[in-house]
């Protein structure tokens, strides 16, 4: 049944008129059997790696034309449970959608609207371009960039707006799926549609979060603004939750025109008060051989620490003077931080520019890499918990179930709930202040240490339902039905249950997310691209 499925998706796959066909290929030990997780395996019929939108369409419909057979999109493998597998299926290889044999880097085309008072200016990008692809393309070609990111850039354009794309901008720019003007998406039914808040609004917004349930997005049209210089960048430390939250939540609820603290990137993190070199003081100081001197930290600090880490944009260096620009940053920096309650003495600012700030967690690869986490399990966990339940969240989990650190970081910063547009499918706790702890283990002990790690992260997730607290999974993974409801809620889940009966009525799109299972019945004729 498996070649069957293989020589029927290739044939179909194939374009009528396109001179490179999409290529299928054989999924015995393919990569795209697993993912980032490591944590679960599922070996597709075949990948498919198209060249164009009409490739997309072609697999989606020639699995229409089979019973059982399911799509799945992949982008650059970083899901870690799944989500972009699918067992006995078609993979699209959604990276081949972006590059081909005779082009190293993803094509992508400069848009310019103009407006009655200045132009606008956006950023045409195939799903499967590299949001890294992306901002060297746009700061050295036009010194344009987006203004939303995600810590990690190695991530695709569609597989972050598939799920909501987040880092420490998201507070003043709001995530990557309130910035997006336009997607190209191929629906569950193989239409290929161009979307946007004015032409077929419910579709571009049940796609933005949508968790790829409702089409796969081959391009997104990306507004622009003009990239920064260069960045002052600054972490200091707390020796209290109270303390730290208090002012991410002042930072970050102050308006953009704010010359007292209106920072551009506003995250953090917990860690362990210790001179352990992956969880604790060590992992706080900025590169550049700025030391942690624990004899600084209160009487009486506890066992866990916390780390406030901002950024200023930089945008020109006075003419011929750059060391005065730099010391007007670093004055203004510290205006900014006057008022605030961190401990004096532990503080690591640095100036660096704009590609290499955006680019950090790459040398975090670099080593991984090196030392073999990169290539292990990753029991990841990530939440939205609601202001009103995070100091209680930080007491029972991550001071209690995660005092002695988790061989990773452990994110804990707020965003605004007004900066997401509500029309989008993402799930998002009540009030307008959430956090988001994002639990991301390096599991060097292999798949027993790896097993026990996501029970724990099932512990977590039951110990938050037990105590009330107001949270949503980012990345979720969920099975069953009545798992999904909950987290959507009644409205949210009848609004998704219903788009999905309208772009995808045969749920053949992203079965390893376990939301909806496959219909058995194909329809009397499935219409093509449009």
């Amino acid at each position: 049944m498996m070649l069957a499925y293989m020589d029927r998706a290739a044939a179909a796959a194939e374009p009528e008129d396109a001179g490179e066909p999409a290529a299928p290929v054989t999924a015995a030990g393919c990569a795209a059997a697993s993912d980032f997780g490591g944590l679960v395996s599922a070996v597709p019929a075949a990948v498919v790696r198209p060249a164009s939108a009409d490739d997309v369409a072609s697999a989606i419909r020639a699995a229409a034309r089979t019973a059982d057979l399911t799509v799945a999109a992949r982008g650059n493998g970083h899901s870690v449970s799944g989500q972009a597998m699918a067992e006995g299926g078609l993979v699209l290889d959604m990276r081949a959608l972006a590059l081909s044999p005779r082009r190293a880097q993803p094509q992508m085309q400069l848009v310019i609207q103009a407006q009655s008072s200045q132009s606008e200016y956006f950023a045409d990008v195939p799903g499967g371009a590299l949001w890294e692809e992306v901002l060297h393309w746009g700061v050295s070609n036009h010194g344009l960039a987006p203004a939303s990111w995600t810590d990690y850039l190695r991530l695709t354009v569609g597989g972050t707006l598939s799920n909501g794309g987040v880092s420490g901008q998201s507070f003043r720019y709001g995530p990557q799926v309130s910035n997006v003007a336009e997607l190209e998406v191929v629906t569950g039914d193989g239409d290929r549609r161009v979307c946007s808040p004015s032409s077929h609004p419910d579709l571009f917004f049940a796609v933005l979060g949508g968790l790829g349930q409702f089409g796969v997005i081959t391009r997104a049209r990306i507004p622009l603004r003009k990239a920064p210089q260069s960045v002052r960048w600054t972490r200091v430390v707390y020796a209290r939750f109270a303390d730290y939250a208090a002012d991410a939540e002042w930072l970050v609820t102050r308006p953009p025109d704010d010359g007292v603290a209106a920072f551009d990137y506003v995250e953090g993190f917990a860690f362990v008060n210790s001179d352990d070199p992956v969880n604790g003081w060590p992992s706080v100081p900025i590169p550049g051989g700025a030391r942690f001197d624990p004899s600084l930290l209160p009487p009486g600090a506890g066992p866990v620490l916390y780390c406030l880490e901002v950024a200023l944009h930089q945008y020109a260096a006075v003419a011929h003077r750059p060391d005065d620009d730099d010391q007007a940053a670093g004055a203004r920096v510290r205006r900014m931080m006057a008022r605030l309650k961190y401990v004096r003495g532990l503080e690591f600012s640095a100036d660096v520019g704009y590609v290499d700030f955006l680019s950090r967690v790459n040398r975090v690869e670099e080593e991984a890499r090196r030392n073999g986490s990169w290539d292990a399990p990753h029991p990841w966990l990530n939440l939205f918990v609601s202001a009103r339940d995070i100091a209680a969240f930080d007491q029972a989990v991550i001071r209690g179930m995660l005092a002695d650190g988790i061989d990773g970081p452990m994110l804990v910063y707020p965003m605004l709930k007004s900066k997401w547009d509500p029309n989008t499918s993402v799930a998002l706790p009540e009030g307008e202040i959430f956090y988001l702890v994002a639990l991301l283990r390096f599991c060097r002990g292999g798949g027993p240490a790896a097993r026990e790690l996501a029970a724990q992260n099932g512990a977590i997730l039951r110990a938050c339902r037990a105590n009330g607290y107001d949270f949503k999974a980012y990345f979720p993974s969920y099975r069953g039905e009545a798992e999904w409801a909950r987290h959507f809620g009644a409205a949210g889940w009848r609004r998704f249950v219903e788009r999905k009966a309208r772009y995808d009525p045969l749920a053949i799109l992203a079965p390893g997310q376990h939301i909806f299972p496959r219909a058995r019945a194909a329809p009397a004729s499935v219409s093509g691209a449009v």
